[in-house]
């Protein structure tokens, strides 16, 4: 090698791939070439050029200026003294686990990097939620490093304090309350753990007197109450709507939000995908004053008030009644035709599914008896495997609360509740605290009830924890710690067992729970050691379904069901609000996990806000213009945006914002719609009257991600109806044909030797949940920005969800459409990079090489699609950008198999090479080709609806290569002919 041009390498095949641009081997000897020449072309036979001598300035005059005038950074690393038998640096472990949270609940793995965890997926093994996961599931590994909002230790009046203090005197204030007969509470959410409901068992044992009061925050009370009510049976039952042919609901987001959405939308999407050997799809109808997800995904959408929408169930249920000859309710006439709606789930008898979210007995009681009318139960209703949710008991806690205030308790604990927060007379609760002797909160993170008690005993985060949940009847999950406690927490069993005076830890409890209780369910495994073993490898246990007698359904007093409501309706007003969970934010016990703070949300693309949502035709009455400030019923304040499809006459707003006590990003961030909620016969209801409104400001500017809603005329996303998808399975992409035959092109043509990487997008099955967009933020160390620079539109998320209406403002069609980089064969931004930082990959990738980019942003200039980003500041380790990237803890979360970009590099989605490039290593490891769906791209991965299909298209029996054949496939702006590697399958609609 020449010495005046030393290349270095560190590998055979470096040296072979850098060979070419470092020397030139000829029978002669070697002779070395300029730069100017090597960069002139591919095959080095043309003239430089000025771009080219750009190319040269860019890779060596600025790389030498900016390396030789910066250090590179001090990167700290402690070595193993011993190093753990199962680790292998740089290889990902995983564990199985489980996520839960209340009545949220979804099997996972664990995947654990040199000790850390960085990623959660969905586990594929449990049959409920097939390997899907929620945004929420996907974003929970961010606040296992929340160093700012997690407790370090045990605290008492705010002061840290040591466990043996802590546990010494919380025992005997215990001992005395029970031996002198004096009341104790402990409050919690619906609990899933069977194992953790034998321990409180124990402990109230243990301690006389304890009382244990289940509250949540939204609940699934009425639920309950009403199958009480209609078979006697006290329970929720599994929905199957993978079953169904007609779909009904009344504000039911039951893709977003509602029971179980992660399961729902993997039914969902089952019934919704079409091909030309399966042309038949459900028939989705949705009622609700807010524009949720679930709406969205409608085939037919009736925007209403909550109160017109209780008078439509209660007319569906006397056009069943009057079909079916039983007994109706006596509603009155209604701007809907129910009586076709009705003769439509008549039709389907069994074959239909109706569901409700309001937290109403008595709507609850009318569903019931519109699925039993419709022979329902036992098809896509099942009673005989019910869901273990919705155990809270809101006459519990009124009565709870009442003693409290009163000081009739002299010891409360808190777990996993925050009912200052959650809880719409709060000051009730704030001032029984400070009469109470003994106050406790388990909590694992700064909370508003929290900040009001005595002893703060925090809890390990869920990934310290072992766990076990039981989610539906049969189907049983295990939950493993990934990693040691980062703090001095301990978990809330842990702390019941030594307030019991256990040795046992609550591994070993639960452990025997399993070997004593679960064990003699099985036959798979002989011994209890190898059953104990195998389940917790796997993460989730089905022990079959146990078969029993479905009781026959009981009308009840239609009559009380009637005046019960008409009671309710009492409330009617010209405008009524309505509350209902945020997709990102859920009951605000997330608040401070900066991922979810600035995801957008689906409908309205807003981030780090909650909002008052009104319809145009409302904003117009009201004299309200998008960014004025009203405060509602004297309770809150909430900047006004103008929402098409929103139901005229009513106001929306996002519960689980405006938390004090959440931390650094959760803190002062919207405002709490808790307060509103009200209570009705026992029940604690989200929706009500606006008895008086005002508006105290004006000029609030949202942090939206998407403010142009119009395709401009271009065929952004394209769809048709089923009926003319049957007569032509090209319906809705006739362009697709005419763009393929006038395609010119000046590029050579493309071959891909080995694999050719594409992926596949079903407008279908995709619901548009978000779930991928924080996937990719997580497998791929994309930063959080913040509320500012997401207002200068410099959100640096790799992928979004895009949203386009189509019909009338009032009641719009919508669409979403996941975009991410095309990967173009004939890609745009590779042709004007000076410094060829954007490239080609012989796999069909389009590549960014970051240490070359100077920032020009040419390519982000000329990418039609918009989908690459340039960072505008260093987010890690920038105080200005206080987020997770600007810890030594928080940093534990980043994937080091992806590189944390600096500023002025612009950067975009890679398909998850990292992730191609272990599957490769993998197959060649084991001497074996890649199998189809073996890479799976973080975004392919997490989907619970499937919607995304990634894989080889030289692969003719991929799936991928097969759904690109599909007469539906198109791709985006096709009419530039850059042969995207991304494409859809158009929209299909089933109006009937």
């Amino acid at each position: 090698m020449n010495k005046g041009n030393t290349r270095y390498w560190k590998s055979i095949g470096d040296l072979a791939e850098t060979r070419e641009l470092s020397i030139s081997e000829d029978a002669g000897g070697e002779e070395q070439r300029s730069m100017m020449e090597i960069l002139a072309d591919e095959k080095n036979e043309t003239a430089s050029s000025r771009r080219d001598f750009l190319k040269w300035c860019g890779i060596s005059f600025f790389s030498a200026t900016v390396i030789s005038a910066c250090e590179n950074p001090v990167k700290k690393a402690i070595p193993y003294l011993t190093q753990p038998e199962e680790l292998t640096p740089g290889m990902a472990t995983w564990y199985a686990s489980t996520y839960q949270h209340g009545n949220e609940y979804c099997p996972v793995l664990i995947k654990t990097r040199d000790g850390r965890p960085i990623k959660i997926e969905g586990n594929p093994s449990s049959a409920l939620t097939g390997g899907g996961s929620s945004a929420r599931v996907q974003a929970s590994v961010l606040s296992l490093y929340d160093d700012g909002a997690r407790y370090h230790g045990p605290l008492k009046h705010a002061e840290a304090a040591s466990w043996e203090t802590i546990d010494r005197e919380i025992i005997g204030q215990l001992r005395n309350a029970a031996a002198r007969g004096e009341k104790m509470a402990l409050v919690c959410p619906s609990l899933l753990s069977p194992s953790t409901m034998a321990l409180i068992k124990a402990f109230r044992e243990a301690f006389a007197g304890l009382e244990v009061i289940t509250w949540d925050a939204v609940s699934y009370e009425a639920i309950r109450q009403a199958h009480k009510e209609s078979f006697g049976l006290d329970l929720v039952p599994c929905y199957q709507f993978d079953q169904a042919e007609l779909i009904v609901s009344f504000s039911a987001d039951f893709l977003g939000t509602w029971v179980s959405p992660v399961s729902h939308a993997k039914q969902y999407a089952s019934t919704r995908r079409i091909s030309e050997d399966k042309p038949h799809m459900s028939r989705h109808i949705q009622f609700e004053g807010t524009l949720t997800l679930t709406g969205a995904n409608a085939d037919e959408r009736v925007p209403v008030k909550p109160t017109q929408e209780i008078r439509i169930l209660m007319a569906l249920y006397d056009a069943m009644a009057e079909a079916t000859g039983n007994i109706g309710l006596g509603a009155g006439a209604v701007d809907y035709d129910v009586q076709a709606l009705a003769g439509e789930i008549l039709d389907r008898k069994g074959k239909s599914i109706i569901v409700c979210g309001h937290n109403s007995k008595e709507c609850q009681m009318l569903v019931n008896g519109i699925n039993a009318m419709a022979g329902n139960y036992g098809r896509t209703l099942d009673n005989s495997a019910p869901l273990h949710i919705g155990r809270g008991d809101q006459k519990s806690f009124e009565r709870f609360a009442g003693k409290l205030q009163r000081g009739e308790y002299s010891a409360v604990l808190f777990y996993n509740t925050n009912p200052v927060y959650h809880y719409h007379q709060p000051e009730m609760i704030r001032e029984g605290l400070e009469k109470t002797a003994l106050s406790v909160s388990f909590a694992s993170t700064r909370d508003e009830t929290a900040s009001h008690c005595t002893y703060i005993v925090p809890d390990n985060h869920y990934l310290e924890s072992w766990n076990d949940a039981l989610f539906r009847e049969g189907h049983y999950s295990l939950a493993q710690p990934a990693i040691h406690p980062l703090f001095k927490t301990r978990q809330f069993q842990d702390s019941l067992l030594r307030w019991m005076d256990r040795e046992q830890d609550f591994h070993h409890f639960m452990k025997q729970y399993w070997q004593e209780q679960l064990f003699p369910k099985q036959d798979a495994y002989p011994d209890p050691a190898s059953f104990w073993t195998h389940s917790l490898q796997a993460g989730v246990l089905d022990t079959g379904l146990a078969t029993q007698a479905m009781p026959a359904y009981r009308s009840g007093s239609v009559r009380e069901v009637a005046m019960a409501l008409q009671q309710m309706l009492q409330g009617e007003a010209e405008m009524e609000f309505s509350a209902h969970p945020h997709l990102a934010m859920g009951d605000g016990t997330h608040a401070n996990n900066p991922w979810l703070q600035e995801m957008p949300d689906p409908i309205s693309s807003v981030t780090w806000d909650n909002y008052a949502a009104l319809s145009p035709a409302s904003a117009r009455s009201l004299n309200l213009r998008e960014g004025d400030i009203i405060r509602i019923n004297g309770q809150g304040e909430w900047p006004v945006l103008v929402q098409p499809g929103q139901a005229d006459g009513c106001l929306s707003l996002a519960l689980g914002y405006g938390r004090t006590q959440a931390g650094k990003a959760g803190d002062g961030v919207g405002s709490n719609a808790f307060p509103l909620s009200r209570r009705m016969a026992g029940q604690r209801l989200l929706f009500g009257p606006v008895d008086s409104w005002e508006k105290v400001g004006d000029g609030h500017r949202f942090a939206r991600t998407q403010t142009h809603f119009s395709m401009e005329g271009r065929a952004i996303v394209r769809e048709s109806t089923l009926d003319k998808y049957r007569m032509d399975p090209s319906a809705g992409n006739e362009l697709h044909a005419y763009h393929e035959k006038h395609a010119l092109t000046l590029y050579p043509e493309d071959h891909f030797d080995g694999h050719h990487w594409a992926l596949m997008i079903d407008l279908n099955a995709c619901t548009g949940c978000s779930t991928c967009v924080i996937a990719c933020q997580s497998e791929n160390n994309v930063p959080v920005v913040g509320k500012d620079e997401v207002r200068r539109r410099r959100i640096m998320h790799w992928m979004r969800i895009d949203r386009y209406y189509n019909g009338e403002a009032d009641k719009p069609g919508i669409v979403f459409q996941p975009v991410m980089c095309m990967h173009c064969d004939h890609a745009p931004c590779e042709n004007v990079c000076p410094v060829a930082a954007t490239m080609h990959s012989k796999e069909g990738l389009n590549q960014m090489a970051y240490n070359r980019c100077v920032g020009t942003k040419f390519c982000i200039n000329n990418c039609p699609y918009k989908v690459r980003r340039f960072n505008w500041f260093e987010y890690a380790r920038n105080e200005a950008f206080d987020y997770h990237m600007n810890s030594d803890l928080g940093r534990m979360v980043l994937n080091p198999d992806v590189t944390v970009r600096e500023r002025g590099v612009v950067e975009k989605c890679s398909f998850c090479v990292q992730r191609i490039q272990a599957a490769k290593v993998t197959a060649k490891n084991e001497r074996r080709r890649l199998k189809d769906g073996e890479v799976l791209p973080a975004c392919v991965q997490s989907c619970p609806a499937e919607a995304l299909v990634f894989g080889d298209l030289n692969d003719k029996s991929s799936r991928v290569a097969q759904l690109i054949k599909d007469p539906r496939n198109y791709h985006l702006l096709e009419e530039l002919h850059t042969l995207p590697s991304v494409g859809y399958l158009t929209k299909i609609r089933n109006p009937e």
